[in-house]
């Protein structure tokens, strides 16, 4: 596999590609997708004043993936990961690991001092569960039937 490259700026076609990407994934909801080309909607339209930011992976520009993330206000240094998702075909190949990578080094450039993930308790997001525990997040919360009865959600957090 070529070399991955990053890209930090959204461009129009990004929420097509993210829609693609998540709906790959078969990790979302239907009533997340659009959610999902929201946050990247309002980046293309309104720039750094939204609050999101991103990070897309590429190859020969060609997007893989990417993640959402954003500062939360009111704190002195903490960030939500909204979204992190990878093409299903290339899902185990280190992709997000190393987007995840990015995200925290621009964080630690910003002066963020971590990094919080949230994903639901059913087993189908074990593997997203393991993925945050694998990169060093350590699991500090679950609040009850947040999502649908039975359906937790479940806080991750991540130092810089």
């Amino acid at each position: 596999m070529n070399s991955v490259t990053f890209r930090t700026h959204i461009i129009d076609s990004d929420p097509d590609t993210i829609e693609f990407i998540i709906r790959s994934s078969g990790f979302f909801y239907e009533d997340e997708i659009p959610v999902a080309r929201e946050l990247a909607e309002e980046t293309i339209k309104h720039g750094y004043a939204s609050g999101y930011k991103f990070v897309f992976a590429e190859i020969n520009g060609e997007t893989l993936g990417y993640a959402a993330y954003g500062f939360i206000d009111g704190t002195d240094g903490s960030y939500d990961l909204y979204w992190i998702a990878v093409d299903d075909k290339l899902r185990g190949k280190g992709i997000g690991k190393a987007i995840l990578e990015k995200v925290m080094t621009v964080v630690k450039l910003e002066n963020g001092r971590q990094l919080i993930a949230e994903t639901s308790s059913l087993s189908k997001y074990l593997p997203t569960r393991e993925f945050y525990l694998h990169q060093g997040f350590t699991m500090v919360a679950t609040v009850p039937d947040f999502f649908r009865v039975g359906d937790d959600k479940v806080f991750f957090v991540r130092k810089v």
